[in-house]
């Protein structure tokens, strides 16, 4: 009775830790499972997040893109906008320039040529002893722009049998000059070389005829000399051109 219940509590035992054993083998497994499940759910999760950033790293890479070509755009656009604007600001100071010239206004192409009806010619003799010089004032008063071309056309008796009177070259400016209304222009004319001599002539009115687009102006103006008369030496007598103000060297001689 003893060994049969010795050798039955020793089968218990062995059933017992054998019970044991598998639990343990199988909680090993349940646990490595458990944790290999565990590794993958991460590695999921790794991926996942992976994929996640990749995909956004792509977003942000269009994101760059899209904002770079908006940016070169935009700086392109800008270029365009610079661009014009330099052009109206050019344009706007060769509005200044052509409205502020020193012609007063108009261009020559813009103001017609002045007309004898345009024009007020007076005579002044120079500050001298005897007369040898004197300046013609010519005066716009048509109420318009107009251009004064060339030099006058001078005639220091009748018309048809006057010699003509040459223009100094010096004397001529870079451009024509433009009147405005009520404005003057000058030309320094030399009469004689001073003296007496026997071809010196005493003239108390002369005329002076304009230059047009093509020539010599139709009509003539007829100017009133100085008190007192000019002594005029035709063979000595040279003129120069119009010009806003008469000039120290190209006006002298």
């Amino acid at each position: 009775m003893r060994n049969h219940r010795k050798h039955t509590v020793l089968a218990a035992a062995a059933v017992a830790a054998l019970s044991l054993g598998l639990t343990a083998c199988g909680g090993g497994d349940d646990a490595a499972g458990a944790k290999d499940a565990g590794s993958a759910s991460s590695s999921q999760s790794t991926a996942g997040t992976g994929s996640n950033g990749t995909a956004g790293g792509a977003t942000a890479d269009q994101t760059a893109t899209k904002s770079g070509s908006g940016s070169t755009g935009g700086s392109a656009t800008g270029g365009s906008t610079a661009g014009g604007s330099t052009g109206s600001t050019g344009g706007s100071k060769t509005g200044s320039t052509g409205s502020t010239g020193s012609t007063g206004g108009k261009s020559s192409a813009e103001a017609p040529a002045c007309a004898y009806g345009d024009i007020k010619v007076t005579a002044a003799k120079a500050d001298e002893v005897p007369t040898e010089h004197i300046t013609l004032t010519a005066t716009n008063t048509s109420g318009r722009s107009c251009t004064l071309l060339e030099y006058p056309l001078i005639a220091f008796g009748p018309i048809q049998t006057a010699k003509d009177v040459p223009a100094v070259a010096k004397s001529k400016p870079a451009a024509p000059v433009v009147l405005k209304p009520g404005a003057p222009a000058y030309a320094n004319v030399r009469i004689a070389l001073g003296g007496a001599h026997e071809d010196n002539k005493v003239v108390n009115e002369f005329n002076v005829n304009l230059f047009a687009a093509q020539g010599p102006a139709e009509g003539s103006i007829v100017v009133k000399a100085p008190a007192g008369g000019l002594a005029v030496d035709e063979a000595a007598a040279k003129t120069g051109y119009w010009t806003y103000e008469l000039r120290n060297g190209a006006d002298e001689f």
